[in-house]
Protein backbone atom coordinates (compact mmCIF):
# COMPACT_ATOMS: atom_id res chain seq x y z
CA UNK A 1 0.00 0.00 0.00
CA UNK A 2 1.37 3.36 -0.99
CA UNK A 3 1.22 5.75 1.97
CA UNK A 4 3.19 8.69 0.53
CA UNK A 5 1.99 10.59 -2.51
CA UNK A 6 4.72 11.39 -5.02
CA UNK A 7 3.21 14.20 -7.14
CA UNK A 8 5.55 17.00 -8.24
CA UNK A 9 5.68 20.24 -6.24
CA UNK A 10 6.84 23.76 -7.09
CA UNK A 11 10.65 23.58 -7.44
CA UNK A 12 11.24 26.13 -4.68
CA UNK A 13 9.71 23.79 -2.10
CA UNK A 14 10.81 20.49 -3.55
CA UNK A 15 13.85 20.01 -1.30
CA UNK A 16 11.93 20.70 1.89
CA UNK A 17 9.08 18.40 0.91
CA UNK A 18 11.52 15.66 -0.10
CA UNK A 19 13.13 15.92 3.35
CA UNK A 20 9.70 15.82 5.00
CA UNK A 21 8.81 12.65 3.06
CA UNK A 22 12.05 11.02 4.25
CA UNK A 23 11.15 11.98 7.83
CA UNK A 24 7.73 10.43 7.40
CA UNK A 25 9.15 7.26 5.90
CA UNK A 26 11.65 6.96 8.75
CA UNK A 27 8.87 7.30 11.34
CA UNK A 28 9.73 10.79 12.59
CA UNK A 29 6.12 11.95 12.53
CA UNK A 30 6.62 15.14 14.52
CA UNK A 31 9.36 16.49 12.25
CA UNK A 32 7.44 15.48 9.13
CA UNK A 33 4.27 17.17 10.39
CA UNK A 34 6.16 20.36 11.20
CA UNK A 35 7.75 20.44 7.75
CA UNK A 36 4.51 19.83 5.84
CA UNK A 37 2.61 22.33 8.02
CA UNK A 38 5.29 24.96 7.48
CA UNK A 39 4.92 24.67 3.71
CA UNK A 40 1.17 24.86 4.11
CA UNK A 41 1.48 28.06 6.13
CA UNK A 42 3.44 29.55 3.24
CA UNK A 43 0.32 29.32 1.13
CA UNK A 44 1.25 26.20 -0.86
CA UNK A 45 -1.94 24.18 -1.25
CA UNK A 46 -1.01 20.91 -2.90
CA UNK A 47 -2.56 17.42 -2.66
CA UNK A 48 0.84 16.00 -1.68
CA UNK A 49 0.91 18.07 1.50
CA UNK A 50 -2.63 17.31 2.57
CA UNK A 51 -2.19 13.63 1.72
CA UNK A 52 0.91 13.22 3.84
CA UNK A 53 -0.59 15.13 6.74
CA UNK A 54 -3.46 12.66 6.46
CA UNK A 55 -1.01 9.77 6.55
CA UNK A 56 0.54 11.16 9.74
CA UNK A 57 -2.90 11.47 11.37
CA UNK A 58 -3.81 7.94 10.28
CA UNK A 59 -0.57 6.55 11.73
CA UNK A 60 -1.43 8.30 14.99
CA UNK A 61 -4.94 6.81 14.78
CA UNK A 62 -6.39 10.30 14.73
CA UNK A 63 -8.95 9.28 12.14
CA UNK A 64 -11.19 12.40 12.25
CA UNK A 65 -8.16 14.54 11.38
CA UNK A 66 -7.05 12.01 8.75
CA UNK A 67 -10.47 12.17 7.09
CA UNK A 68 -10.25 15.97 6.91
CA UNK A 69 -6.77 15.90 5.39
CA UNK A 70 -7.52 13.22 2.79
CA UNK A 71 -10.65 15.10 1.73
CA UNK A 72 -8.57 18.25 1.31
CA UNK A 73 -6.17 16.29 -0.90
CA UNK A 74 -9.04 14.84 -2.95
CA UNK A 75 -10.64 18.25 -3.41
CA UNK A 76 -7.50 19.20 -5.34
CA UNK A 77 -6.91 15.81 -6.97
CA UNK A 78 -10.07 13.62 -7.08
CA UNK A 79 -8.35 10.70 -8.82
CA UNK A 80 -5.63 10.30 -6.16
CA UNK A 81 -6.15 6.60 -5.53
CA UNK A 82 -3.92 6.47 -2.43
CA UNK A 83 -5.84 9.30 -0.73
CA UNK A 84 -9.11 7.60 -1.65
CA UNK A 85 -7.98 4.28 -0.18
CA UNK A 86 -6.66 5.76 3.05
CA UNK A 87 -9.75 7.95 3.45
CA UNK A 88 -11.87 4.80 3.22
CA UNK A 89 -9.74 3.10 5.86
CA UNK A 90 -10.13 6.01 8.29
CA UNK A 91 -13.89 6.13 7.68
CA UNK A 92 -14.04 2.41 8.36
CA UNK A 93 -12.11 2.90 11.61
CA UNK A 94 -14.68 5.53 12.58
CA UNK A 95 -17.49 3.04 11.77
CA UNK A 96 -18.82 5.29 9.04
CA UNK A 97 -19.35 2.18 6.98
CA UNK A 98 -21.58 3.53 4.21
CA UNK A 99 -19.13 6.36 3.48
CA UNK A 100 -16.22 3.91 3.71
CA UNK A 101 -17.79 1.60 1.12
CA UNK A 102 -18.35 4.53 -1.25
CA UNK A 103 -14.73 5.69 -1.03
CA UNK A 104 -13.22 2.20 -1.12
CA UNK A 105 -15.26 1.26 -4.19
CA UNK A 106 -13.75 4.25 -5.96
CA UNK A 107 -10.29 3.29 -4.69
CA UNK A 108 -10.71 -0.28 -5.97
CA UNK A 109 -11.81 1.06 -9.36
CA UNK A 110 -8.69 3.26 -9.51
CA UNK A 111 -6.44 0.46 -8.19
CA UNK A 112 -7.93 -2.77 -9.62
CA UNK A 113 -4.68 -4.72 -9.10
CA UNK A 114 -4.05 -3.47 -5.54
CA UNK A 115 -4.92 -6.18 -2.96
CA UNK A 116 -5.31 -3.66 -0.13
CA UNK A 117 -8.11 -1.87 -1.98
CA UNK A 118 -10.14 -5.07 -2.27
CA UNK A 119 -9.28 -6.18 1.27
CA UNK A 120 -10.44 -2.91 2.82
CA UNK A 121 -13.58 -2.86 0.67
CA UNK A 122 -14.39 -6.43 1.70
CA UNK A 123 -13.98 -5.46 5.37
CA UNK A 124 -16.28 -2.47 4.87
CA UNK A 125 -18.93 -4.75 3.38
CA UNK A 126 -18.43 -7.13 6.32
CA UNK A 127 -18.97 -4.28 8.75
CA UNK A 128 -22.34 -3.67 7.08
CA UNK A 129 -23.10 -7.43 7.07
CA UNK A 130 -23.44 -7.20 3.30
CA UNK A 131 -22.06 -10.65 2.66
CA UNK A 132 -22.59 -11.12 -1.08
CA UNK A 133 -20.28 -8.25 -2.18
CA UNK A 134 -17.91 -9.12 0.68
CA UNK A 135 -17.49 -12.61 -0.78
CA UNK A 136 -17.00 -11.11 -4.25
CA UNK A 137 -14.20 -8.84 -3.02
CA UNK A 138 -12.44 -11.64 -1.13
CA UNK A 139 -12.69 -13.77 -4.26
CA UNK A 140 -10.96 -11.00 -6.27
CA UNK A 141 -8.34 -10.82 -3.54
CA UNK A 142 -7.59 -14.55 -3.79
CA UNK A 143 -7.30 -14.22 -7.57
CA UNK A 144 -4.84 -11.33 -7.20
CA UNK A 145 -2.71 -13.07 -4.54
CA UNK A 146 -3.35 -16.84 -4.63
CA UNK A 147 -0.13 -17.45 -2.69
CA UNK A 148 -1.53 -15.70 0.41
CA UNK A 149 -3.28 -18.30 2.61
CA UNK A 150 -4.78 -15.58 4.80
CA UNK A 151 -6.88 -14.33 1.87
CA UNK A 152 -8.20 -17.84 1.19
CA UNK A 153 -9.12 -18.16 4.85
CA UNK A 154 -10.96 -14.83 4.75
CA UNK A 155 -12.86 -15.97 1.65
CA UNK A 156 -13.91 -19.20 3.40
CA UNK A 157 -14.99 -17.23 6.46
CA UNK A 158 -17.06 -14.84 4.34
CA UNK A 159 -18.69 -17.79 2.55
CA UNK A 160 -19.62 -19.19 5.97
CA UNK A 161 -21.17 -15.89 6.98
CA UNK A 162 -23.03 -15.70 3.67
CA UNK A 163 -24.36 -19.21 4.16
CA UNK A 164 -25.57 -18.35 7.64
CA UNK A 165 -27.18 -15.13 6.38
CA UNK A 166 -28.91 -17.03 3.57
CA UNK A 167 -30.19 -19.62 6.04
CA UNK A 168 -31.68 -16.89 8.25
CA UNK A 169 -33.29 -15.26 5.23
CA UNK A 170 -34.88 -18.55 4.23
CA UNK A 171 -36.23 -19.09 7.75
CA UNK A 172 -37.76 -15.62 7.68
CA UNK A 173 -39.48 -16.29 4.36
CA UNK A 174 -40.46 -19.93 4.85
CA UNK A 175 -39.46 -21.72 8.08
CA UNK A 176 -40.68 -25.05 6.65
CA UNK A 177 -38.66 -24.89 3.44
CA UNK A 178 -36.58 -27.84 2.29
CA UNK A 179 -33.35 -25.87 2.73
CA UNK A 180 -34.13 -25.14 6.37
CA UNK A 181 -34.82 -28.81 7.06
CA UNK A 182 -31.65 -29.75 5.18
CA UNK A 183 -29.62 -27.38 7.36
CA UNK A 184 -31.22 -28.82 10.50
CA UNK A 185 -30.45 -32.33 9.33
CA UNK A 186 -26.82 -31.48 8.73
CA UNK A 187 -26.56 -29.95 12.19
CA UNK A 188 -28.13 -33.01 13.83
CA UNK A 189 -25.85 -35.33 11.84
CA UNK A 190 -22.78 -33.37 12.97
CA UNK A 191 -23.96 -33.92 16.57
CA UNK A 192 -24.49 -37.66 15.81
CA UNK A 193 -28.22 -37.31 16.53
CA UNK A 194 -29.01 -39.57 13.62
CA UNK A 195 -32.72 -40.15 14.26
CA UNK A 196 -33.37 -36.41 14.36
CA UNK A 197 -31.16 -35.89 11.30
CA UNK A 198 -33.02 -38.53 9.33
CA UNK A 199 -36.39 -37.04 10.29
CA UNK A 200 -35.27 -33.56 9.16
CA UNK A 201 -33.93 -34.89 5.84
CA UNK A 202 -37.15 -36.84 5.24
CA UNK A 203 -39.16 -33.68 5.83
CA UNK A 204 -36.92 -31.83 3.36
CA UNK A 205 -37.42 -34.59 0.78
CA UNK A 206 -41.20 -34.42 1.17
CA UNK A 207 -41.06 -30.65 0.67
CA UNK A 208 -38.81 -30.87 -2.41
CA UNK A 209 -38.16 -34.44 -3.63
CA UNK A 210 -35.85 -33.23 -6.41
CA UNK A 211 -33.54 -31.15 -4.24
CA UNK A 212 -29.98 -32.50 -4.75
CA UNK A 213 -27.96 -33.79 -1.77
CA UNK A 214 -31.02 -34.61 0.39
CA UNK A 215 -31.07 -38.29 -0.56
CA UNK A 216 -27.28 -38.36 -0.38
CA UNK A 217 -27.44 -37.05 3.18
CA UNK A 218 -30.07 -39.63 4.12
CA UNK A 219 -27.97 -42.40 2.60
CA UNK A 220 -24.96 -41.28 4.64
CA UNK A 221 -27.01 -41.23 7.85
CA UNK A 222 -28.44 -44.68 7.11
CA UNK A 223 -24.91 -45.93 6.52
CA UNK A 224 -23.86 -44.60 9.94
CA UNK A 225 -26.69 -46.48 11.67
CA UNK A 226 -26.10 -49.56 9.47
CA UNK A 227 -29.44 -49.51 7.66
CA UNK A 228 -27.77 -50.59 4.46
CA UNK A 229 -30.85 -51.37 2.33
CA UNK A 230 -32.38 -48.00 3.13
CA UNK A 231 -29.04 -46.36 2.39
CA UNK A 232 -28.89 -48.04 -1.01
CA UNK A 233 -32.44 -46.92 -1.82
CA UNK A 234 -31.63 -43.33 -0.97
CA UNK A 235 -28.37 -43.27 -2.89
CA UNK A 236 -30.16 -44.68 -5.92
CA UNK A 237 -32.60 -41.76 -5.76
CA UNK A 238 -29.70 -39.32 -5.49
CA UNK A 239 -28.00 -40.82 -8.54
CA UNK A 240 -31.23 -40.50 -10.51
CA UNK A 241 -31.22 -36.79 -9.72
CA UNK A 242 -27.47 -36.25 -10.17
CA UNK A 243 -26.02 -39.13 -12.24
CA UNK A 244 -22.56 -37.53 -12.41
CA UNK A 245 -22.26 -36.93 -8.66
CA UNK A 246 -18.86 -38.15 -7.51
CA UNK A 247 -19.92 -37.91 -3.86
CA UNK A 248 -22.97 -40.08 -4.53
CA UNK A 249 -20.92 -42.69 -6.40
CA UNK A 250 -18.34 -42.84 -3.62
CA UNK A 251 -21.07 -43.14 -0.98
CA UNK A 252 -22.72 -45.96 -2.91
CA UNK A 253 -19.42 -47.85 -3.00
CA UNK A 254 -19.00 -47.37 0.78
CA UNK A 255 -22.51 -48.65 1.46
CA UNK A 256 -22.00 -51.72 -0.70
CA UNK A 257 -18.65 -52.46 0.96
CA UNK A 258 -20.11 -52.01 4.45
CA UNK A 259 -23.10 -54.22 3.63
CA UNK A 260 -20.82 -56.92 2.28
CA UNK A 261 -18.64 -56.74 5.38
CA UNK A 262 -21.64 -57.20 7.66
CA UNK A 263 -23.25 -59.98 5.64
CA UNK A 264 -23.09 -63.45 7.27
Amino acid sequence: MRTVAQEALPPAHQAKITAAIHELQSGDLDSAENSFSDVLRQGIKHPLIYHNLGVISLLRRNHPEAVTRFRQALALQPDNASSRLLLGMSLLALKKNTEAVRELKRAAALLPEEPQAHLQLARAYEAMENWIPAVQEFHKLVQLAPQEPEYSYELWRAWTKLSDWSYRQIIGINPNSARVQQALGLEYAAQEKYDLALAAFQKAARSDPKLPEIHLAMAQVCLEIKKFDEALSEIALELELVPASKAAAETKAKIEAAKAAFSP
